[in-house]
Order: C-alpha cells, then structure tokens, then sequence
C-alpha cells in the first residue's frame, strides 16, 4: 500500500507536503477530500476527527495529520530538516510561515465564511496585521530558493497563498528580498506540480 494523502488542492497546507515530498523524490497517492469547515467530509473525518487536511495514511494503516507532522515524518532524514546550527532557524522559519498560513486562513474565513453583517473587522484587520509583521521578518530572514529545507518551503507556500487569496496585499513591493525568492522557488517542479486551480 502506497502513502496516501487525502488533500484538497487549494490547501496551502497540502501544498507544504505535496511540495515537500516531491524535492525529496516520495510518491504520494492523491485522495481528493472535501476540507470546508462548515461542511466535514464523512470520509475526512473518518481518518481525521478534526476533518482537515493534509492527513497521510502509511502503509501499515497509520493515519498522521498536520502538515507539521507529516513532513517531519517524509523527510526527517532529508536535507529537508538539517542538523546542527541550522535545524532550530529552519523550524522556527516553517513555524512563523505556518503562522502566516493560520492567521491568512481567518482571515479569509471571516470575509468569504461568514455572513457579511456578522463580519468583524477588527479581527480581519488583526490577522492581516500578523501577516504583515511575519512577512517583515520574513524578508529579513533571507530563504534558499536553491535547495530549499521545510522553512523555505513554508515560507513559499505562504507567500503564494497570500497571491492566491490576498493579491490586494502586494506583497512584494515592501518585500523585495522574499519576491526574489518566489520567483527562483516558484519555477522549481515542486511549486509547479503543486499550483492551486
């Protein structure tokens, strides 16, 4: 039995893994899965109780879930997740991209989820704060777009989410230094195979 990953394409989450496990050669069967949070997959839900996605099922059965989790688990022993100095940069790195992905995806919840007159703006504005004030540090952080571990990867997935639901934010002209390395990343098949529809 191959891996198995139920997924939904627009996940920047799936996007982590699926980008993740292709720059180390893993193959992954693709289970399409239904991640609204209003609507839960009987079938999601079934290998995951919290009805998210990414979920991974191993060979023996085994179900992991959390982009986190599931990459330590694909490439643990991969230049994915250096030794030494570098491995506590590059897990404090996936976790502020992850934290832009968390705070980008309520925000995108509170404007396209919910009904317009229960909308609150201080909370949208206070998430997109968050996003704002990571990506500052972000491009002070210089990413590798040339042999890229978890943290640049996160970092990616991040930044294409915001193109793909926040291309009002704009983020490039006050970060150059991360628009450079998402034009190198973007062109490498992990970002290509892995473009949301």
């Amino acid at each position: 039995m191959a891996l198995e990953l139920f997924y939904s394409q627009p996940s920047p989450y799936v996007r982590k893994v699926r980008a993740a496990a292709i720059e180390i050669g893993t193959e992954l069967t693709l289970i399409p899965a239904s991640a609204s949070p209003v609507a839960r997959s009987p079938d999601l839900v079934a290998a995951n109780p919290l009805g998210k996605v990414p979920c991974l099922r191993l060979a023996d059965g085994e179900l992991l879930y959390d982009s986190r989790v599931i990459c330590r688990y694909l490439g643990a022993e991969s230049r994915l997740y250096p030794r030494g100095a570098g491995e506590w940069r590059t897990l404090r790195r996936e976790a502020l991209a992850d934290g832009v992905l968390d705070a980008a995806l309520l925000a995108r919840y509170e404007t396209f989820l919910r009904p317009e007159p229960l909308r609150w703006q201080d909370w949208l504005e206070g998430q997109l704060a968050k996003v704002s004030a990571a990506l500052d540090v972000m491009e002070a952080d210089a990413p590798n777009a040339d042999a890229p571990d978890i943290g640049d990867i996160a970092t990616a997935c991040a930044l294409f989410y915001l193109d793909f639901r926040f291309p009002q934010l704009n983020w490039r002209e006050r970060h150059p230094a991360l628009a450079d390395f998402a034009a190198v990343i973007e062109a490498r098949p992990s970002f290509q195979q892995t473009r949301p529809e």
